[in-house]
């Protein structure tokens, strides 16, 4: 960790001097990527001068407490030195989990699946639902919203829906989603009060760049129809829809929501370039080792995460067991303190495994 840091250090102390060249600009590639690595460094220069002056001021405060003659001073001087080492370790801790080596995909724009599962009209309104919620949250953070492909229902549920969404933070914010939400509720068709219970499946794929996976155009089946919509009613008369099959994987992609056959077979590309980086990647994690995934999922879409529960106004995430009553709040879009506690949970985990890997 210290050799890494150094590395690091020293990395800053060069760019400090790079982004002060005036030519600096003339590349807004080059640019762009030195000050995004000159602001990441950055907040590791500063914890770790942080770190440093607490080590000191706790130096200070041990001395004065061993070697004060007046009882009260000497009292004054081991309370600092208690708080010293409290921030000391909060500092050391946000600097060590500075120094894992970042996930690449955290960068990524992202392509989110929404399908409904168990519970028939009831899991298509959730599904609908949800969209909603992501929608809203996405609103907050100035990201773009792109829908892909959708299914509505006559009652305005979705049967499923695929959308891609792009900003900051995106996939670091979403990651933790791929699951089975189950959904509590009085449903509307529901005369005579029963609570039913309902599931809706998401999936979170990292969007891959057309340099990350090399598609062969003779390993595609291409066939265009007519787009359909809720009840099998036509949408429009001309052949605008497309289902893409990848033979060596199986893997079909459906997009009609475009009245252009040109724009639905590039969103199919793209989410079909997304499943494809998403199964490959999966595998490789699987090989690298299980014990690189963390406690709070590892994103299998059969893995229940959540539960809805309306009558309650109750959310409860099952990986971290938090449970919060403001369910209508997060429906709307507020939904940033459950991302807040998934992320906090994988650092955790990610501190625990790198204070493992570094004692043996």
């Amino acid at each position: 960790m210290n050799e890494r840091l150094n590395s690091l250090l020293k990395r800053y102390g060069e760019l400090s001097l790079v982004i002060q060249d005036p030519d600096l600009t003339k590349d807004q590639n080059r640019y762009r990527t030195t000050m995004k690595e000159y602001s990441q460094l950055s907040e590791i220069a500063v914890i770790h001068g942080e770190t440093e002056e607490l080590t000191k001021q706790l130096e200070e405060a041990k001395l004065i407490a061993q070697e004060e003659k007046d009882p009260q001073m000497r009292e004054l001087a081991r309370e600092e030195f208690r708080e010293l080492e409290i921030r000391l370790r909060d500092c050391e801790d946000r600097l060590k989990f500075l120094l894992i080596p970042k996930d690449p995909q955290e960068e990524k724009n992202i392509i989110m699946e929404i399908r409904a599962g168990t519970g028939g009209e009831e899991a298509a309104l959730f599904a609908a639902d949800l969209y909603r919620l992501y929608s809203r949250f996405a609103e907050t953070k100035g990201w773009k919203f792109e829908i892909m492909s959708s299914n509505e229902t006559e009652l305005g549920g979705l049967k499923e829906i695929v959308f891609s969404i792009s900003g900051s933070n995106v996939y670091e914010n979403l990651r933790y989603e791929s699951g089975v939400h189950r959904v509590q509720r009085v449903p509307a068709t529901e005369a005579s009060g029963r609570i039913h219970t309902s599931a809706v499946t998401v999936a979170v794929l990292p969007e891959a760049d057309e340099t990350e996976i090399d598609i062969r155009q003779e390993d595609l089946r291409i066939d265009v129809m007519r787009a359909g919509g809720p009840g099998g009613q036509c949408v429009n008369t001309t052949d605008s829809a497309v289902r893409i099959t990848h033979l060596p994987t199986g893997i079909t992609v459906h997009c009609q929501d475009e009245k252009s056959q040109i724009k639905n077979k590039a969103k199919a590309m793209r989410i079909l370039r997304a499943r494809i980086y998403e199964m490959e990647e999966a595998k490789a994690a699987a090989e690298r080792a299980e014990a690189r995934k963390t406690q709070v999922g590892c994103g299998d879409r059969s893995e229940r995460i959540r539960t809805y529960n309306f009558p309650d106004n109750r959310v409860t995430d099952h990986r971290i067991g938090l449970t919060l009553y403001k369910l209508d709040r997060i429906m709307e879009g507020d939904i940033g303190e459950v991302f807040d506690a998934l992320k906090l949970s994988a650092r955790e985990e990610l501190l625990k495994m790198t204070s493992s890997e570094a004692a043996s």
